[in-house]
């Protein structure tokens, strides 16, 4: 990196505004608790090879090109030098930076644009290969773009059939994660038990039609992680409560918004602009990021995704529908509405307590005839059974069996047959046996006028969590009395198929909506916020003189000279060597390690044995 380039960009960021400086961090990803202190802190990092490293991976296909450009010349003004200007890889003049020349030599071409796209050249040869050797020399060309999908062109009927049965199946995953949060595991991706169970239950054809449904739900917002679970969101449950038209472009719209910049039609890349909404041929997709290593499974997850939701056919083309949306305009609604399956609004109710409906059922009513029936087959015919559990449920959620009867009534072409009618009324006399509500002391009283059923839920095991205990004071009936809130017994007993009612502190009937949703999305803050701090260090250091501002930085961060701890003229320390010979030659040679001085031990004096007095005579 050369002195010259930091300084003159450093002299360039001061002159930025903030929101242009945050922008720029934000692009460069850097973090907000730098510890940068001044501008030419800051330059210094931005033009760091690992710094310019992850910003060429960023580049689109044709701003590549305009930065390879920039080596020998000056880019021209446009969109292309605004965008490398605004992410500090080239001056504000159109030159790029020695560092940046240097990073951009080094890189690899991982994946290269199609030829004749607005990232290819016109006159640059194709390289040989799709990821040549010497990347800094090699221009990408059209050896790796990826062949169109072979096969016939799918017909609009065929792809308006499919996109109906995806907001079918996708309907009835949120369904399933209403009735019980989806599990995923660590990697983010669906739980295997999950699967399963969507699998079973008809929601989905196969595995893989599972986990790209749960992505497409999660890109467009109608499902959102919680921990390990994935939750429904508020905009999940109004979508289930939409048409099936509304619900196909409330997804097509979300996912054609999350296309990145590269792959927009545009000058600028930008989706604010009527005439850059729309997108680029699908075979100049896979080098759309040409230094992003990547950036070709994002690409297969991008087109899985459209294609499975009939934003694009099987071949990657875009049906009648989509087409304008294409070319940077709007969807064309009323030529997919044509060719979907036509809304009913009546069923058939039958004596065996089964609904048929005689083609697609309207969304609202469906999700109304669900909540106190079971759904047996889905297809552009459906089935429902209504069993004493089903209508349980419904009266659990807060139905009562005028509401019901008056819905049934309304919905069928047949009538209200005398069985349903009669398990309705069983139903609704058996329901309301226990009432679950709040004491007004802090407590959850649970009261019921058969003292026999209110002894069997005092001694049931599966209720033993909520510490059910005898009031002393029961009025209007024996009571029992709970720690736990009204919404947790009321559930707990509920599942434990009890008949059940929520009451307020009046004794009221209240109705009790037991899908957990997930919470608000918080919008992500601006990035003049997140670098607010960053930002107000930078402004603080900033000077009058940028050059007499450089050359005390340079002075401060000079280099101390290395000390030499001898003083000159001193004569050298000498040390005794000792030479260790093997052969004729010399291995190595060591410091003579001092020999320890050994204490000489005193010998006792030499006796003369006598012979002693028992007459023994001493050894020699």
């Amino acid at each position: 990196m050369a002195a010259s380039d930091a300084r003159t960009l450093a002299r360039q960021l001061s002159a930025r505004s903030d929101e242009s400086l945050a922008a720029l961090f934000d692009a460069r990803r850097v973090s907000p608790t730098s510890p940068w202190s001044d501008a030419f802190d800051a330059a210094e990092q931005l033009l760091d090879p690992a710094s310019l490293a992850r910003a060429i991976t960023d580049l689109s296909a044709r701003e590549a090109h305009a930065l390879r450009a920039a080596l020998d010349d000056a880019v021209p003004a446009g969109p292309d030098r605004d965008a490398l200007v605004a992410r500090a890889l080239i001056s504000d003049d159109g030159t790029a930076w020695d560092a940046t020349a240097a990073a951009l030599r080094a890189a690899t071409v991982v994946s290269a644009p199609a030829a004749g796209s607005a990232g290819a050249a016109r006159d640059d040869p194709a390289p040989d290969d799709a990821a040549p050797a010497d990347a800094g020399s090699a221009e990408p060309g059209s050896a790796d773009a990826a062949p169109a999908t072979p096969g016939a062109p799918e017909t609009d009927a065929a792809a308006a059939e499919r996109a109906f049965t995806a907001v079918a199946s996708l309907a009835d995953v949120l369904q399933a994660a209403l009735t019980s949060p989806l599990a995923r595991i660590g990697a983010g991706t669906l739980g295997a038990a999950d699967r399963r169970r969507l699998i079973e239950s008809g929601a989905v054809a196969d595995a893989d039609a599972a986990d790209e449904l749960v992505a497409i739900a999660e890109q467009a917002g109608l499902l959102a992680a919680d921990g390990r679970t994935l939750l429904v969101t508020a905009p999940g449950l109004t979508w289930l409560h939409s048409s099936t038209i509304e619900r196909w472009l409330t997804v097509a719209a979300a996912l054609i918004d999350a296309l990145p910049r590269a792959l927009r039609s545009g000058e600028d890349g930008e989706a604010g602009d009527r005439a850059d909404r729309g997108w680029i041929d699908v075979d100049a997709w896979p080098g759309a990021y040409p230094y992003d290593p990547a950036w070709r499974a994002r690409a297969d997850a991008m087109l899985t995704a459209l294609r499975r939701w009939a934003v694009l056919d099987d071949t990657g083309a875009a049906p009648a529908w989509t087409r304008p949306a294409a070319a940077g305009g709007d969807i064309d609604a009323d030529a997919l509405a044509a060719l979907l399956p036509p809304e009913v609004d009546r069923v058939y109710l039958q004596n065996d307590l089964t609904a048929i409906a005689p083609g697609s059922l309207a969304p609202h009513l469906d999700m109304r005839l669900r909540s106190m029936a079971r759904r047996e087959s889905r297809a552009q015919a459906s089935s429902y059974r209504f069993t004493a559990e089903s209508l349980a449920d419904a009266l659990t959620a807060g139905e009562t069996a005028q509401t019901l009867r008056a819905f049934l009534e309304e919905l069928s072409l047949t009538g209200l047959p005398q069985p349903l009618a009669y398990e309705i009324e069983r139903s609704a006399s058996r329901h309301g046996a226990l009432r679950v509500g709040p004491d007004g002391l802090g407590h959850t009283r649970v009261t019921s006028d058969d003292e026999a059923l209110l002894r069997t839920v005092a001694v049931d095991q599966a209720l033993r969590p909520l510490g059910l205990v005898p009031s002393g004071e029961a009025s209007g009936g024996d009571a029992l009395l709970t720690r736990s809130s009204p919404d947790t017994a009321f559930w707990m007993i509920a599942d434990a198929r009890y008949p059940v009612v929520a009451v307020d502190e009046n004794g009221d009937r209240r109705a009790l909506d037991r899908h957990r949703l997930a919470g608000a999305a918080q919008p992500a803050p601006e990035p003049v916020a997140v670098y607010a701090d960053l930002l107000a260090r930078l402004r603080s250091a900033e000077s009058g003189d940028a050059d007499a501002a450089w050359l005390g930085r340079e002075a401060r961060t000079g280099r101390p000279r290395p000390r030499d701890d001898r003083r000159r003229g001193a004569p050298a320390r000498r040390h005794r060597t000792r030479v260790h010979d093997r052969g004729d030659r010399a291995r190595r040679r060591t410091p003579a390690r001092p020999r320890p001085q050994r204490r000489r031990r005193a010998h006792a004096p030499r006796l003369e044995h006598h012979p002693r007095e028992s007459g023994l005579t001493g050894r020699r």
